[in-house]
């Protein structure tokens, strides 16, 4: 895998940290790893016996630093007793689960029995107006523990929480079946004084983790696309305000790596859609060949369709990147 220059994204939070049940940062200590249940050796072997001290060890270790410093899962509150520098216990991470069902093979929304048409399936909105990408995937829906973790990284800056986002976009973008092609990733950019506020843009953390275990062949590009000016939430407005909303937003800061290529838009919540196919828009008017689409979540929509205006299920939860 290849990479261009990176955006100087510092991730916050990473190295040895670790969590209290306060939300303190502490730093973590040198504990020998986990290697086997205690007691498992067979006593024969100064190996085993190593490995048997070392193990009682970590027990012992972990022990004490729960009683020392007890933490607490960030979003069910259920002590944890493993050193992690990821305050979530495995049950919570377990009920993130993916999208099932039928989905709109254009955006990736959910289906209703009337959202097929002819042989294809394709949602209201794809069948009224014209998505500038070719197609949109997203790893689950955005509420509950996903949208809780998402908001982990980009509002407490728990940089852990985007190697485990990074695993499922990664799940997303395998739902896109890209060719053997070359593909130039690009993450959604924040504008300026949101980057400056922040700190960081998640969606290229978060991309740059997907695209350590990827299988497809790629480069990373984080100064191509551009946020021109800042833009208020999607969420509430009609569909010709949101496309007016977004409009002029972006730029292509270098449409000599844009012209011919194949592109996959990297963002971490899909809500309308009517960001993404602003970028696409934007890289295809540079000469992009095809753009595809992923996310972790997407917000999932009512069956219904009014006017042109669409209702989540709790528009409270998504937010103005």
């Amino acid at each position: 895998m290849q990479f261009v220059r990176l955006e100087p994204d510092q991730a916050p939070n990473e190295g040895g940290s670790v969590f209290s049940s306060t939300g303190d940062i502490i730093r973590k200590a040198a504990f020998p790893p986990e290697d086997a249940k205690f007691g498992r050796s067979t006593g024969h072997g100064a190996r085993n016996l190593v490995r048997s001290a070392a193990s009682a060890a970590a027990l012992v270790a972990q022990g004490l630093f729960a009683t020392l410093f007890p933490s607490d899962c960030r979003f069910c509150a259920t002590p944890l007793t493993n050193i992690s520098r990821l305050p979530v216990c495995p049950s919570c991470l377990m009920d993130m689960v993916p999208i099932t069902g039928a989905t709109c093979e254009i955006c990736g929304e959910r289906l209703g029995a009337a959202g097929f048409v002819a042989e294809k399936q394709i949602c209201p909105a794809c069948q009224e107006t014209r998505q500038y990408f070719t197609k949109a995937a997203a790893y689950g829906a955005y509420d509950g523990g996903l949208r809780d973790l998402i908001h982990l990284l980009k509002y407490e800056r728990v940089a852990p929480a985007a190697v485990v986002l990074g695993r499922m976009l990664g799940e997303a973008i395998q739902k896109l079946r890209l060719g053997a092609d070359s593909i130039l990733v690009i993450p959604v950019p924040l504008h300026s004084s949101k980057r400056r506020e922040r700190g960081f843009n998640q969606a290229a953390m978060i991309a740059r983790a997907a695209l350590k275990t990827n299988t497809f062949s790629c480069e990373f590009a984080a100064d191509v696309l551009e946020r021109t000016r800042p833009t208020v939430s999607q969420i509430g407005l009609t569909r010709p305000q949101r496309v007016e909303n977004i409009r002029g937003a972006f730029r292509v800061w270098h449409p000599s790596k844009v012209s011919g290529r194949n592109i996959l838009l990297i963002d971490d919540v899909l809500t309308t859609g009517t960001t993404v196919s602003e970028c696409a828009r934007i890289l295809r008017k540079a000469g992009a060949e095809k753009v595809w689409v992923a996310t972790v979540a997407r917000t999932l929509k009512e069956s219904g369709f009014e006017s042109g205006r669409f209702f989540p299920k709790d528009a409270t939860i998504a937010q103005a990147s």
